[in-house]
């Protein structure tokens, strides 16, 4: 009996290995298909594999015809549009504007691959090749920092909803496995999906009960105006909005939002809770082949695996509150850990590897030192509306212990074949001074 297909199908030759004759759900990236939890499309691909949907990936089509995007035909479901794991104007060019020319994302390194602004190119390339569509979803990185009116460095203007620009039919914002797999079950039973938590639309009028921000009409002025009443105005209803927002990102106490933009509402439901620590353990347990899938790995080295392919999570969120951050609007400021035992069983699962050597270069999260510990209060209810944990100083109710940390390393090291374990992620050094155990 031949061994189950390694990959998550990206070409036809796959789907009739497989025997299928369409897909329920194709998700289109502006990466190179990356198999491996540090993957935005691997991780929502497996999560709905896992749950008998039929998953297939595209990854960094070409936008200037349509035999690319049509390969795999269309999804009975959705497609699922990501443009990668950055937004896609901060991997095509630096702080000065200059095109950036290399991309660890790409095969070969050239960055060629990705259009500026990929969430709406690929959303209108895939509408232009079939007709009539199937829904269009938005996720990942880009889509979830764009998902309200926003400020855009590039065109120096406030430019509308990237859901209103992609003309799409829904967004998914921050980690969505668990949004996405509720979004595919009301896809596949006919039922209504409008009020799942982590999601926005559009509608022609704002249901009851919802916070209103500050329409785009009052705020696209706000980057370029005067220092007259009007432009006045304009920059105080941007930072309205800017703070109704961030204080309705919490999934126990958010409020649904909406916003207009001209004729229509975006509609933005709360976010959804976190993954638990047992689902966190689930999602990291699914078949990851950490290599890139052979029809991206044909056409040349892709660098972001040398950093990517042996390192590994251990929680989501950060409550560090950093003004330059996105990851509080994307992931969230709880912190939800794995189990020590299930990052152990990873690392052994690494040692299988056929590329392994014994070094596991990352160990951690969007902070790594905040794993194992936290704070009742937000525990029970989330954290504070109206004070930091890290800032000014450290909140006397958090109370920061290393020791979880340091005896997962530890015990890491101990394994059979593993000879250095690194911490490549942040560490907050305020964490480890207020650590008094």
């Amino acid at each position: 009996m031949d061994a189950p297909p390694a990959f998550l199908p990206s070409t036809p030759a796959e789907l009739a290995q497989r025997g299928w004759d369409a897909l329920d759900i194709i998700l289109v990236s502006g990466d190179a298909y990356l198999d491996t939890p540090f993957s935005g499309i691997a991780l929502v691909g497996r999560a709905l594999e896992a749950q008998g949907f039929r998953v297939g990936v595209i990854a960094q089509p070409a936008v200037d015809g349509m035999d690319d995007i049509r390969r795999l035909g269309s999804p009975r479901l959705f497609w699922g549009v990501s443009a990668g794991s950055v937004d896609s104007m901060v991997a095509n060019y630096t702080a000065s504007g200059k095109p950036r020319r290399l991309d660890d994302f790409t095969p070969g390194g050239i960055n060629n691959r990705r259009p500026d602004r990929a969430t709406i190119v690929y959303a209108n390339l895939i509408r232009r090749a079939f007709r009539p569509c199937a829904p269009i979803i938005l996720g990942g990185i880009e889509a979830s920092l764009r998902r309200i009116a926003h400020y855009d460095f590039w065109g120096h203007t406030v430019r509308r909803s990237i859901l209103l620009d992609a003309k799409a039919d829904a967004l998914v914002y921050g980690m969505g496995e668990r949004t996405t797999l509720a979004l595919a079950r009301h896809l596949r039973d006919g039922t209504d999906w409008h009020s799942l938590p982590g999601i926005c639309h559009a509608a022609a009028a704002p249901p009851p009960g919802a916070l209103e921000l500050p329409p785009y009409d009052a705020v696209r002025g706000a980057a370029t105006a005067g220092d007259d009443a009007a432009g006045m105005a304009s920059r105080q209803a941007f930072l309205q909005m800017t703070r109704d927002f961030l204080d309705n990102q919490e999934w126990r106490t958010a409020r649904p939002l909406v916003q207009r933009h001209e004729q229509r509402w975006l509609i933005h439901n709360p976010p959804a809770e976190p993954l638990s620590p047992e689902q966190l353990d689930a999602v990291h347990r699914l078949p990851f082949q950490r290599e890139a899938h052979p029809y991206d790995a044909a056409r040349g080295e892709i660098r972001a695996l040398d950093t990517i392919r042996f390192a590994m999570t251990t929680h989501r969120g950060c409550y560090g509150s950093c003004n330059f951050c996105a990851i509080a609007a994307h992931q969230g400021r709880e912190v939800r850990s794995r189990s020590a035992s299930a990052i152990l069983d990873e690392a052994r699962d690494l040692t299988r590897h056929a590329r392994f050597r014994g070094v596991i270069s990352d160990v951690g999260g969007p902070t790594a030192n905040m794993y194992g510990f936290g704070c009742a209060v937000m525990t029970a209810r989330g954290p504070c509306p109206d004070r930091r944990c890290l800032t000014p100083e450290c909140c006397p109710r958090l109370r920061p212990d290393h020791g979880p940390l340091t005896r997962l390393l530890e015990q890491m090291r101990q394994l059979p074949g593993i000879r250095h374990v690194f911490v490549g992620s942040g560490i907050r050094h305020d964490l480890v001074e207020a650590d008094r155990q």
